[in-house]
């Protein structure tokens, strides 16, 4: 991760709060990640694709908006550097593993649409922006 970001490839972004660091998610271009899987209907076969893949957001400050924030802040990242589109692999409410990677309900609020699957559980999500 550390040559990663010597070498100024994306990985992701930082939430504050007053000032210090409180949470993460990871968005880069899609390519930048090894295989993130995914069968999905329409493939974009140009454009700049990147992927939103992971967040970190502390227990304290769950349930308070954060994750829509990240959202809109990775979006709004990816689309200043190129991005025409942005993939996500949630899962459901109700999933016992991946949640890490975000929920359905979050996603749909932020106006991305299922387009395919990424293994069982994952729903392949994206946002054309």
């Amino acid at each position: 991760m550390a040559h990663r970001v010597r070498e100024g490839v994306p990985v992701g972004i930082i939430g504050y709060l007053d000032g210090e660091p409180v949470a993460w998610c990871s968005i880069a271009p899609r390519a930048s990640y090894r295989d993130l899987g995914g069968k999905n209907d329409r493939v974009n076969k140009q454009g700049n694709v990147w992927s939103l893949v992971c967040f970190f957001v502390p227990r304290r400050l769950r349930r308070q908006g954060v994750m829509k924030r990240l959202i809109a802040a990775a979006v709004d990242h990816a689309r200043s550097r190129g991005a025409t589109d942005i993939e996500a692999y949630t899962v459901d409410l109700d999933s016992p593993s991946y949640r890490f990677m975000g929920f359905v309900p979050s996603f749909e609020a932020a106006g991305f649409q299922k387009v395919g699957t990424a293994g069982t559980r994952r729903h392949l999500m994206r946002l054309v922006l």
